[in-house]
């Protein structure tokens, strides 16, 4: 009779597990499309069992208590977790590179659905077109009408191509203080999770299978903005390190900052914990210095990517000189032993698309605008003006200037002049800053034109994109364009001049890419470089993406839910449910019929 009952139990048992089993697999169905939900699968076991009748020889007859869910798994490979996170971490930075490629590069070449090219080549629209005019008669009022049209439209294009690329970093910089947000509400919400978990699981009754699936698909958000390092405790807390930082311990999350550059806005993450180093400076989360490479993993999420591409500020000509190490005051004074070298144009300028572009688009205008310049107003050195070293010459405002071995003045022996005749002749493109001359005297009363040479440290004094502008005068009266010699005679040899210049050879792209260029070819070459970059970007980016499409596949199948499967478990429990229910009614009745007949 007692074990008649017990075996009641045993089928009572395996009606109660074998329902649970069919809950947990229809949970698992019901999160069949849930994202980041890991299935759960039941683990049975024997209950206890207890020892019956005399000991035996060899063992001891033993009755079971029927069946148990010992675990419901939570499965996950952490070795698989890993390599997602680390590759689609290195995905999101080349993404991120190739999208900034791709946008400049459509900057350069649609740019109102007028590519640059246009402006430098044998287009109607070009500038070359309006030079090689003027050089057929540069008396002709028609001829100098084209310049002034056509070099105020290559200004305005200039200034547009320039404008576009300092919006698309403005738009970049948004995109950085987005994900700094981002990384600090996902940190704050692993560590909720860290605290919720903790509380459930510290029992050691159950375990917080939703909570950790949270906690998880929030740590693969994280491993797409940066490059995260994390470990879980004993207590089931998951401490995480951003660039080898400390982000998030049991007790705090140490939230990202921002630091905004004065001169541009510009956003740097940086960490407040760390507080300032020896010079007062912040810590800054990335260094945009070191090399980017895959064996040092220095190429994961995409918050670095985008900073890369934004750069740390607005670049332009300068940028292709070590301006730090270097003694000139003047952009005359540079060498090329300023220039800087290759290594250090790749970790600065070169590293990012924006300032890369930035800086030889306008290396091409400022060299444009001063050759033009240079030619309808030559310059000289002042020695060879007459002037030796050491004088000293006044203005009309009584300011006083020494002059050096590399003083320079107008070339007044060999300048042509507009059509009121007067020195100094007409630059076409102006710098908002100054003048092109200043008048002075010596104490002979001799009259010299001084150059204002292009200060380094004053875009304003500088032939850069930002402060050209078309001469007013010029505007005004476009005969004042220098076309005649002083003496009143038509120069067709500074017409020459002009046409020819554009075709000659003497710019170089930058520092990395030996070789020179005309303007025409130089512009050529920057956007074939663009292009070069973003497609070894796409190709790094495909593979990647068949990286992370394995890896993703390769985690789906240990943690992922498939409807057949869990169907065709739900239709195996459902059998031991019915089973179990037989097996009742079975004993049931062998149980009645041993009562009524007693």
């Amino acid at each position: 009779m007692a074990n008649s009952m017990g075996s009641l139990w045993v089928g009572a048992s395996g009606l109660q597990n074998s329902q649970n089993a069919m809950n947990i697999t229809a949970n698992n169905l019901t999160n069949v499309d849930t994202t980041g939900y890991v299935r759960q699968q039941v683990l049975f076991a024997d209950k206890t069992y207890i020892a019956s009748g005399v000991s035996a020889a060899i063992s001891k007859q033993t009755n079971g208590l029927g069946v148990s869910i010992s675990d419901v798994l939570h499965t996950r490979d952490v070795f698989l977790d890993q390599s997602y996170r680390q590759e689609v971490g290195r995905y999101e930075f080349y993404s991120a590179s190739y999208d900034a490629t791709t946008e400049i590069e459509d900057i350069l070449q649609e740019l109102d659905g007028e590519s640059f090219q246009n402006i430098l080549s044998s287009d109607d629209e070009s500038l070359w077109v309006a030079f090689q005019e003027l050089a057929k008669d540069p008396s002709s009022s028609v001829n100098q009408n084209l310049v002034l049209q056509k070099a105020s439209l290559f200004i305005t294009r200039a200034q547009a191509v320039y404008e576009s690329i300092n919006t698309y970093q403005t738009q970049l910089n948004d995109q950085i203080e987005d994900a700094v947000d981002k990384i600090n509400e996902l940190g704050n919400t692993i560590y909720e999770l860290n605290i919720q978990i903790q509380k459930i699981e510290a029992g050691g009754v159950e375990t917080a299978s939703s909570l950790r699936d949270e906690r998880d698909l929030a740590l693969d958000e994280l491993a797409e903005l940066c490059n995260i390092s994390y470990k879980e405790t004993t207590q089931g807390i998951v401490k995480v390190s951003i660039e080898g930082v400390e982000f998030i311990n049991e007790a705090m999350v140490y939230e990202m900052d921002v630091e905004y550059d004065k001169s541009t806005g510009f956003a740097t993450p940086i960490w407040p914990q760390l507080g300032q180093d020896s010079d007062g400076n912040n810590y800054e989360v990335f260094d945009l210095e070191a090399e980017i490479s895959s064996a040092y993993n220095s190429d994961i999420g995409k918050l670095k990517g985008i900073l890369l591409a934004r750069g740390d500020s607005v670049a332009d000509y300068r940028d292709m000189y070590d301006l730090v190490n270097t003694t000139a005051e003047y952009f005359s004074e540079l060498t090329e032993d300023d220039y800087k070298t290759e290594s250090e144009y790749d970790e600065l300028t070169g590293a990012s698309v924006c300032l890369n572009t930035q800086a030889e688009f306008d290396t091409l205008i400022h060299s444009i605008v001063t050759t033009i310049n240079d030619l309808l107003s030559p310059l000289t050195t002042a020695n060879d003006a007459g002037l030796t070293t050491g004088t000293i010459v006044t203005d009309a405002d009584g300011n006083s200037y020494t002059i050096t071995d590399s003083t320079r003045v107008l070339d007044t022996d060999n300048c042509c002049v507009g059509s009121d005749g007067e020195l100094p002749p007409q630059e076409l493109f102006t710098r908002t800053g100054c003048d092109r001359y200043t008048e002075v005297t010596d104490s002979s009363g001799n009259t010299y034109y001084l150059y204002n040479e292009e200060d380094l440290t004053d875009t304003s004094m500088m032939y850069t994109i930002k402060s050209l502008s078309i001469n007013e005068t010029i505007q005004q009266d476009s005969s004042m364009l220098p076309h005649l010699e002083q003496n009143g005679e038509v120069s067709y040899e500074l017409g020459e001049a002009l046409s020819s210049m554009w075709e000659s050879a003497d710019l170089q792209l930058n520092p990395t890419i030996g070789g020179t260029w005309t303007f025409a070819e130089y512009y050529e070459q920057m956007v074939g470089e663009l292009g070069t970059n973003g497609n070894v970007f796409k190709t790094t980016v495909e593979n990647l993406e068949s990286t992370t499409e394995a890896l993703t596949t390769s985690r789906s199948s240990v943690l992922g839910v498939s409807s057949d499967e869990e169907l065709t478990k739900m239709i195996k429990y459902q059998n031991a449910y019915n089973a179990a229910s037989r097996y009742i009614n079975v004993i049931s009745e062998m149980i009645e019929h041993i009562v009524t007949n007693l």
